[in-house]
């Protein structure tokens, strides 16, 4: 029937299990995250497949084989908008959607005795967010929740070829687990004119007193939580052609990950019979299931030394986030599948950095860092609003002994403010600007056996 057709509109995509991907994070760009070395924050990543001395090169580079990240994420939105029947919006900023999460960055490296192989296991989380605005926030209809974390457990190999060159590959097992949230407006949908009404309101929605129904007035909530396990590959080259200069190149592999979990719908009880005849077993309680790839990425990375004292790094890296066309969610009740065009840009990281030993005991770092954005501007949601970002880094290492080196770094990111413009599917169009910004503080301890 008609009204079917309209409450259908309300689609997944305004639950948002799909609005992870379009969120990104406030570290690297898209939905990536960078923090696997405390080391290499200092420097903004420059030279973080070629650098020597930091055991997270089995995550960046096996061939050339820490504790917590601390990240303190800022977002906040200033926006308005209308609903499907051009009523502005009502509600507050949203507050900050930020919050501080720790990025576990744990490594370890194993020298196999004199056969010129080295073993590495480390555990990251290579990707991932965590933002959340007010429930009642003008945005309310495109995002509340985004919580998504991406672990990794890396197990590599590598092996000296000879003095100056070595190879090294591993295997990749991924953990993923995604909780998003959003509200519904069903009283644009239950309300909104159709052919089958003249043109009009259903009748229930006519301004007649005591009149319950409309936009705005009847508004539901959805949390959608999936989760999966997918396996991937890393592989890479490290060549000393001088012994002052190393250089790295390394690939990670795509992971294709199938979300399996739960749709959690809070349907308003003025709203309920009107769906169970309009709309029957849609916006029930139901299982879904929506497949994501994360992106591979191939990273280039040199170090010079250029005296016994003083480095210089360089970082370009790759991320092929043109895996991510669509989201397509699959619904085990009669909610039809929805399918969201995303269509991100593959992306460049540029970097460069430095070192300098004060003395044996205590070296200073510092770098720069360019980091594209793959989000189109018509593609951008509040979960989290990705843009271009700049990195400043500084960094510093003690080693009170030959055996202990303990490290403590900062990072400003400074993201270019990104403009809304998206209409949810429910109607309602979000317009406006987010200003963002992170703060990375790491502290890691590496021990030599």
């Amino acid at each position: 029937m008609h009204f079917a057709s309209r409450v259908t509109q309300i689609s997944a995509l305004a639950l948002g299990i799909a609005g992870v991907l379009a969120c990104g994070q406030a570290q690297a760009s898209g939905f990536q995250l960078k923090e696997n070395s405390v080391k290499a924050t200092g420097r903004a990543y420059a030279g973080s497949g070629a650098a020597a001395g930091d055991a997270s090169v089995v995550i960046n580079n096996p061939a050339a084989m820490t504790l917590f990240d601390s990240i303190d994420l800022s977002y906040e939105v200033d926006a308005g908008g209308t609903d499907a029947f051009g009523t502005p919006l009502r509600g507050g900023d949203g507050g900050d959607a930020g919050d501080l999460a720790a990025v576990p960055a744990l490594s370890a490296i194993f020298p196999i005795g004199d056969t010129g192989l080295t073993f590495g296991a480390a555990v990251s989380a290579p990707f991932g967010l965590k933002t959340e605005y007010d429930r009642d926030w003008v945005g309310r209809y495109h995002a509340v929740e985004s919580d998504v974390r991406i672990i990794d457990l890396n197990l590599a190999l590598s092996l000296d070829v000879t003095d100056r060159f070595s190879v090294g590959a591993g295997v990749i097992l991924e953990r993923a687990e995604v909780t998003l949230s959003n509200a519904i407006d069903f009283g644009s949908s239950v309300c909104r004119p159709s052919a089958a009404t003249g043109g009009l309101p259903p009748p229930f929605c006519l301004p007649i007193g005591g009149n319950t129904y409309g936009p705005q007035q009847n508004d539901g909530f959805a949390v959608i939580e999936g989760e999966d396990n997918g396996f991937g590959w890393t592989a890479g080259l490290h060549w000393r052609p001088t012994d002052s200069l190393s250089i790295g190149l390394s690939h990670r592999s795509e992971v294709d990950l199938e979300l399996e979990g739960e749709a959690d719908f809070t349907v308003p009880a003025n709203v309920a019979p009107i769906l169970a005849v309009g709309a029957p077993g849609q916006f029930v309680d139901t299982d879904v299931v929506a497949k994501l790839t994360t992106p591979s990425i191939t990273t280039l990375s040199a170090a010079w030394q250029v005296n016994e004292r003083f480095a210089l790094m360089a970082d370009v890296s790759a991320t092929d986030w043109h895996s991510l066309r669509t989201i397509d969610i699959d619904y085990a009740s009669p909610q039809p599948n929805t399918t969201e065009p995303y269509d991100w840009d593959d992306t460049m990281f540029y970097s460069v950095g430095g070192e300098f030993a004060l003395s044996e005991a205590f070296t200073l770092r510092a770098g720069l860092a360019y980091d594209e954005t793959p989000v189109p501007d018509d593609t951008r949601t509040p979960r989290l609003p990705d843009n271009d970002r700049n990195w400043i880094s500084l960094g510093l290492t003690w080693a009170p002994s030959e055996a202990l080196e303990v490290s403590a770094a900062y990072t400003r990111i400074i993201v270019d403010d990104p403009k809304l413009d998206i209409v949810s599917t429910s109607g309602s169009r979000l317009v406006g600007e987010a200003e963002g910004s992170a703060n990375i503080l790491g502290v890691s301890a590496q021990y030599r056996f």
